[in-house]
């Protein structure tokens, strides 16, 4: 009998994924199947893939009706179609700059707050559970590395192998090329991320500004 296929869990950073598939592949806006493409990238190593789980900022809809609209009917389909999902509302603050010879400016800029810790509690919860054999987490946000680390400790507490990976986006335009510290690097290539492309449209209303 060949040996069961290791069960993989997805962990998908829904900012940081996408901001990598803009600057490598052009990507205009979160036209993604993420259910897809995890199965895609578990697909490629044989692994069997038993949840994929998506964290994302979500914006205030006082602040940015657009995406805030866009994502909270993105995620409803997205729970209809069997994926574990979790929204926080990002946080905003005034930042000031300096512009060369006309004085100082503000504008309302927004931030992740909480998104990174939640994963990364939820990639050690599930071990302690025994839940999977692979993390796979879809970002290069480094502050992750830590989870790793706490895998680390579950496994030998456990006795058993419990793998981590990152999966990110990879291309001659990449800025960022690195994976998570102290996790497998899996490079996502243009076509396994095109091949998983969402063709329901939610975007509705005006024009919108950049995904926050």
């Amino acid at each position: 009998m060949p040996p069961p296929q290791p069960r993989a869990i997805a962990f998908i950073d829904g900012q940081n994924l996408f901001r990598s598939a803009k600057d490598t592949f052009g990507s205009r806006y979160p036209d993604t199947d993420f259910q897809l493409l995890a199965r895609r990238v578990c697909g490629i190593k044989d692994w069997d893939l038993v949840q994929t789980r998506f964290y994302i900022g979500l914006p205030e809809v006082t602040e940015d009706a657009f995406w805030h609209n866009f994502w909270m009917e993105k995620l409803g389909h997205m729970y209809i179609d069997g994926v574990w999902t979790y929204s926080r509302p990002l946080a905003y603050r005034n930042q000031t700059f300096q512009i060369p010879g006309y004085g100082t400016a503000s504008r309302r800029i927004a931030a992740e707050k909480g998104i990174d810790v939640r994963l990364a509690l939820d990639v050690a919860s599930l071990a302690w559970r025994r839940a999977y054999d692979i993390a796979v987490i879809f970002s290069q946000d480094q502050d992750l590395s830590e989870a790793a680390d706490e895998l680390r400790e579950v496994a030998r507490h456990q006795n058993r192998q419990i793998r981590v990976a990152s999966a990110f986006p990879v291309g001659p335009a990449a800025v960022n090329p690195r994976g998570i510290e102290h996790t497998e690097w899996i490079g996502i290539e243009r076509s396994t991320y095109e091949s998983a492309f969402d063709p329901r449209d939610y975007r509705r209303g005006a024009p919108p500004r950049e995904p926050g």
